[in-house]
């Protein structure tokens, strides 16, 4: 067979030629871009590729309006100025991210729907102070249904949707809050959440400690007459038991963030997928072959090195804790200080929950290029304020994303300014939410409606059975079925058929251990109440 040749000839790249008019034009394209032209032309390549998206899958960036909302007055459908965001024509368009996130909540809904007729909340006035995003919103208005009245601003200054808090503002909810906050914005939107005329609070929903420390430095006859504190991060609680210890907390206040659903379902499960969504939105990274040092091995640290080491990057941990470090090695990563590895670090994460993980000094000795970033809930991991001298030029090239140049020309890459990564620079799974929002509710009810002398003025954990309550509502999105204990099952091991199946020490007294106590304490009874408070 004769193959005859084509006689179309397809121009390639290495044949064209590019004419020019004379010696000077061809040498002036010759030319490498200056250092000035270089950076001019790296920050067009990287906002362009943001222009497509907004850094929390948002509408928030695409408003072009400047003016600060402060300046602003706003009025809703309905006539109401009481609430300060961005822009309440963006009302509509929230509406709808809200509506998304009701499909994946379907736990949250149904809590909802059940307890809708009885209003256990009728009477609350819930003033919170979480990430206002669609999934928040799907439990405000979920409060609101089960017969609170709300007013909510945000813990984060970045993490807030705007859409969405122009939606929740639309409803009669008093929101104040806007993605890009300055420091004095944040804390002024918690004082107007909390001083509201005729209006006084007596539940706290709080994440992070800013709104409880807030009204019992500003406003303590108010906290004094509060029924009840629910908290959901580290730092929150932390900031809970300091105040018990110290003889200062006068209301009780209930431990959501050491609950089950807490820390296995959003801590683990949605930090594993969070972490990966964040640095790729904010730097296109590639994590196979990255060496990286993740801070702090609990459910956090957990699942940010499940996802980084499943990607092919070399994980390594750095820990306070032996039993956290003795998980890490059992988990095939190597556990070390971070003073030994920060040099050869493409990527530093840190998820302790504690101040200056992270130093001026560790920041001086990363390598160029070197990623920093954050996945605690408070911006005092990594020691953002000794960046902020006079010898250090700080350059904007993204959203969220800042190169701190030091004078030898060194880069270090920080994200979201070391604030909570995955709310500020992507967006989380709604269903995970939909498991802490629901125990949220639930804490709430459970304080609300306390009889009086049940909670002291102490921090407390949820009881096992609520955190199988909400573990159950959730069940049906999988089609699972339990298995139901046989009554002779249940005798034999000392349970009741229904739960709770576990004990409230369960997850961090050993069962020998377990018999050591109650010969110490008597009775399981005694321990359980000793131990009901941690």
């Amino acid at each position: 067979i004769e193959v005859q040749p084509r006689t179309t000839q397809i121009p390639t790249i290495v044949s064209l030629q590019i004419q020019f008019a004379n010696a000077e034009d061809k040498q002036e394209f010759s030319k490498f871009p200056t250092k000035a032209g270089r950076r001019s032309l790296s920050r067009s390549i990287s906002q362009s590729s943001t222009d497509s998206y907004s850094s929390a899958a948002s509408y928030t960036d695409s408003s072009d309006d400047e003016t600060s909302p402060r300046d602003k007055t706003q009025v809703n459908s309905h006539g109401s100025s009481e609430f300060c965001v961005k822009n309440i024509k963006q009302a509509e368009f929230g509406r709808r991210e809200i509506e998304i996130a009701e499909q994946d909540m379907s736990a949250l809904i149904s809590l909802r729907k059940r307890a809708q007729g009885e209003k256990p909340l009728a009477g609350a006035k819930v003033v919170g102070c979480t990430h206002i995003t669609a999934q928040t919103a799907v439990l405000i208005e979920t409060l609101v249904a089960l017969g609170a009245q709300c007013r909510w601003t945000a813990c984060n200054i970045y993490s807030t949707q705007n859409e969405v808090a122009a939606a929740l503002a639309e409803t009669g909810v008093s929101v104040f809050a806007w993605k890009g906050e300055s420091e004095d914005d944040f804390w002024w939107c918690i004082d107007r959440c909390v001083n509201a005329a005729g209006w006084q609070a007596n539940m706290i929903l709080d994440d992070g400690g800013d709104l409880t420390h807030w009204v019992y430095k500003k406003y303590p006859s108010v906290f004094k007459k509060v029924r009840g504190i629910v908290e959901e991060s580290v730092t929150g609680v932390h900031r809970l038991y300091q105040l018990s210890k110290a003889g200062k907390l006068c209301v009780p206040a209930m431990n959501v963030n050491d609950s089950v659903t807490k820390q296995k379902f959003d801590n683990l499960y949605c930090c594993r997928e969070s972490i990966l969504d964040g640095l790729k939105r904010t730097t296109d990274i590639m994590f196979g072959g990255k060496q990286v040092v993740v801070c702090g091995y609990g459910e956090v640290g957990k699942g940010c090195c499940a996802a980084l080491k499943a990607l092919g990057a070399i994980v390594c941990i750095t820990e306070i804790d032996p039993i956290c470090a003795l998980q890490a090695c059992m988990d095939g990563f190597r556990v070390v200080k971070l003073s030994e590895v920060i040099r050869q670090m493409d990527v530093v994460i840190t998820c302790t929950g504690n101040k200056n993980v992270v130093s001026r000094e560790q920041l001086d000795r990363m390598k160029n290029g070197c990623i920093v970033c954050n996945m605690g809930h408070s911006n005092t991991e990594i020691d953002v304020a000794s960046l902020r001298s006079p010898e250090l030029t700080w350059e904007r090239v993204r959203s969220q994303v800042d190169h701190i140049i030091w004078p030898d020309g060194k880069r270090v890459i920080l994200l979201a300014e070391g604030r909570l990564l995955n709310l500020s620079c992507s967006t989380v799974p709604t269903f995970v939410l939909s498991i802490t929002a629901t125990t949220q509710a639930l804490a709430l009810i459970e304080l609300f409606n306390a009889p009086e002398g049940r909670y002291k003025q102490d921090v407390y954990l949820l009881p096992k059975k609520m955190d199988e309550y909400v573990s159950s509502l959730h069940l049906p999105n999988f089609d699972a079925h339990l298995t139901e204990l046989s009554d002779e099952q249940a005798k034999y091991m000392g349970l009741h058929k229904n739960g709770p199946f576990k004990p409230n020490y369960y997850r961090w007294v050993s069962r020998r251990f377990m018999f050591m106590l109650k010969s110490v304490f008597q009775t399981e009874d005694m321990l359980e109440t000793c131990m009901s408070v941690e």
